[in-house]
């Protein structure tokens, strides 16, 4: 009886696979690296290739350390990186290395569109701004640079979908990838004829769009051999893998809302429509869960701020870690808790890398604010935690704003682990911070979910709420709340009055 669903997760560093039973339990993972080429600054380029062999060498590893027959598989599914460009040939080989969601090589693209369609409209009609990050304009680059290649290819794709295509043949996409090309209309679940006709783009070139349970074929026969499994095992197109890890996250529902915190951290929502915020504070990404959106705001560096406190701030704590065999962030975070919520009127700006959302600010430098000589090294410490997650409230702010209702917020992803963040997270956003008993196979749990449903060995993505159930639950402390509320005017002021500082700052380097 096949019994289990192989779930990739073509992510930027490798793929992992992982194997789920029939009741949600997780079985077992494998993972296979590759690599990023970074040719020139602004690029950032993937070889499909490399995929290709991720998904077969991490299949047959997987299998054979789960002890599962291949014929026990009942499907395969998929989540992947996003904002990609990936040529395929009618073979669905690339003809090309493909160009993956960090390339931002396409800005002339993006001022000559934003000539012929208002980049408000566009935002209006994707729920994304118009941007050299998104799948359009790097298709638009290959038109201009590489017509050779434009001409030549058969359809425009993402990582996942390349994979789909050459394990089937058939070349679709679905809405979670679709809404990050800056080309998908999330008010008709369709391409935009609109941005197509000012873009110039030949449609015919875009894949078919599936909802992202649908079975989209069987593996073929002549690739069964070289992925390890049986030709015809049902394969399920999946979706982005942010949206991924929302259904396993479990925010599959009206008023449901996650975290995500590693090296950069999003908040999402899921909602029965998209959330167009008036200063394109935010974005909106088709759910996987068929009908439903996510709105979505993501920030630079919020374990990255973490992790440069880590380096140039705690040598101490580091080095002491390394000495017990602890994580530093243990020591931080025992350090940061000597300070009291507000850090003793300390404000840290954690724009290191400049910022998305909320500020889509690529000048925006990092701060202290308000240091002075009583200041200790613990206030520097818990400063750079709470400027994360002021500047996450920001986002959360947007969306309420707009009538969001979010009853608590589940955290996932590797910087959800620690208690001590966790409680900052919940004084500052003033509802219950639900740490869910899987972090950081959440993605790949979506896509399973989506696998298993398309194929009927599970019941529907509510299943998510008991496959990655909450492991704790942390509520506000009403005075911790008291002091980031008198506070968060103050993080929100100094950064707008930095602007034309950080523009002077730019101009002045150069």
């Amino acid at each position: 009886m096949s019994q289990y669903i192989l779930a990739h997760d073509l992510g930027t560093t490798g793929n992992k696979a992982t194997l789920y039973d029939a009741s949600g339990r997780l079985v077992g993972s494998a993972f296979y690296g590759y690599d990023t080429e970074y040719a020139h600054v602004g690029w950032a380029e993937q070889n499909p290739e490399d995929w290709w062999r991720a998904v077969c060498a991490s299949t047959r590893q997987l299998l054979h350390e789960a002890n599962v027959r291949p014929g026990a598989v009942a499907g395969i599914s998929f989540s992947g990186q996003m904002m990609a460009a990936v040529p395929l040939d009618e073979r669905a080989r690339p003809l090309r290395n493909a160009i993956i969601w960090a390339d931002q090589r396409a800005v002339e693209q993006e001022r000559w569109l934003g000539e012929r369609i208002a980049p408000a409209d566009v935002y209006r009609i994707t729920g994304h701004r118009l941007s050299a990050s998104y799948s359009l304009c790097k298709i638009l680059w290959l038109r201009d640079h590489q017509p050779d290649v434009y001409a030549a290819t058969h359809k425009f794709v993402h990582a996942k979908d390349a994979i789909v295509a050459r394990l089937t043949g058939t070349f679709a996409t679905e809405p979670t990838d679709a809404s990050g090309m800056n080309l998908y209309d999330l008010d008709a679940w369709d391409w935009s004829g609109r941005i197509i006709d000012a873009a110039g783009l030949d449609p015919d070139k875009l894949p078919d769009l599936r909802r992202s349970i649908d079975v989209i074929g069987g593996v073929l026969p002549d690739v069964a051999d070289e992925v390890g499994v049986p030709a015809g095992t049902p394969v399920v197109i999946g979706g982005g893998d942010g949206m991924c890890a929302a259904a396993g996250a479990g925010v599959v529902r009206e008023g449901a809302a996650y975290n995500y915190v590693g090296s950069s951290s999003w908040i999402a929502l899921a909602t029965d429509r998209p959330i167009y915020d008036p200063d394109y504070r935010t974005f909106t990404w088709a759910h996987l869960v068929p009908g439903m959106y996510s709105p979505c705001g993501t920030m630079q560096m919020a374990g990255g701020s973490y992790q440069w406190a880590r380096d140039q701030v705690c040598p101490v704590e580091k080095e002491a870690a390394q000495a017990l065999g602890l994580s530093p962030y243990e020591l931080m975070n025992t350090t940061a808790g000597q300070s009291p919520p507000g850090a003793n009127g300390l404000l840290f700006l954690p724009y290191l890398l400049g910022e998305r959302s909320p500020r889509w600010n690529p000048r925006a430098r990092g701060a202290y604010i308000g240091l002075t000589v009583r200041h200790t090294h613990a206030d520097m410490v818990r400063a750079v935690l709470e400027g994360v997650t002021m500047n996450l409230r920001v986002i959360l702010e947007a969306f309420r704003s707009q009538g969001a209702q979010i009853d608590a917020m589940r955290v996932i992803g590797g910087g959800a682990r620690g208690r001590f963040w966790n409680q900052i997270m919940a004084d500052m956003y003033g509802v219950p911070v639900q740490r869910l008993a899987i972090l950081e196979e959440a993605t790949s749990m979506g896509a399973a979910l989506a696998g298993g449903i398309g194929v009927g060995l599970y019941t529907d993505f509510a299943m998510s709420e008991t496959m990655n159930a909450i492991a704790q639950e942390i509520h506000p402390d009403p005075a911790a709340q008291a002091a980031y509320t008198r506070l968060y005017p103050v993080f929100e002021a100094a950064y707008q009055h930095l602007v034309p500082v950080y523009d002077m700052l730019a101009e002045a380097a150069l």
